[in-house]
């Protein structure tokens, strides 16, 4: 991980996705300056999501579109787009639960918990049942932390069952492409010619 984070960029798509991490930076120190503490907090929160693509080595296209997700799904809590726009709230909870359970699913195969992503050589059909289920429990994390906000935080931040219920079925449907993702694509970079591949963890007949 350490060599994957402090390897420079060597392409157009990683240079994008170090900018999209300055920009995440340079964004919280903007918003602690001069937007609410609540959004100083908010844009933070993106921070670890930003950083995790390119700890874990993944490819320079996903490790863009998790920064641009991420980014998305934390500048319009702070823009309140998710009131202005009907059903904005429904997309990002789609993608943004996609991308943070492919996350996931790496840190599981890497810690030996359980083969989820190629390098583990999983059967095609574990990702496809498996990031469903991690994506579910993500939202409801996310609900928890929402609900948690709106009680003792800020009452701006407005939740519901009707709400709830919507944003996690559109974090399970994320879940599911994710897991097709994962049985089609190898979603880690490639080793350089210095780097040697890592063992998989896990292994088992793909089916």
């Amino acid at each position: 991980m350490k060599e994957d984070f402090l390897r420079p960029p060597a392409t157009a798509a990683e240079w994008t996705a170090d900018a999209l991490r300055v920009i995440g930076i340079l964004g919280v120190i903007a918003a602690a300056i001069w937007l609410k503490p609540t959004d100083a907090g908010i844009t933070a929160l993106a921070l670890p999501a930003l950083m995790l693509p390119r700890m874990l080595g993944m490819r320079a296209w996903f490790d863009t579109a998790s920064g641009v997700t991420v980014l998305a799904a934390a500048w319009s809590n702070v823009f309140d787009l998710y009131a202005a726009i009907s059903r904005w709230d429904l997309v990002v909870h789609f993608a943004c639960t996609a991308v943070l359970t492919i996350l996931a699913a790496e840190i599981l195969t890497r810690a030996g918990v359980v083969g989820i992503t190629a390098s583990a050589r999983p059967r095609a059909r574990t990702p496809l049942v498996l990031a469903p289920l991690i994506a579910l429990a993500l939202s409801a994390v996310w609900e928890m932390i929402e609900w948690f906000g709106s009680v003792y935080i800020s009452d701006q931040i407005h939740v519901g069952y009707q709400d709830t219920i919507g944003d996690m079925v559109l974090g399970g449907v994320g879940g599911l492409v994710a897991g097709g993702m994962l049985a089609l694509i190898d979603v880690r970079r490639s080793p350089g010619p210095t780097q040697p591949a890592a063992e998989p963890q896990l292994s088992g007949r793909r089916g």
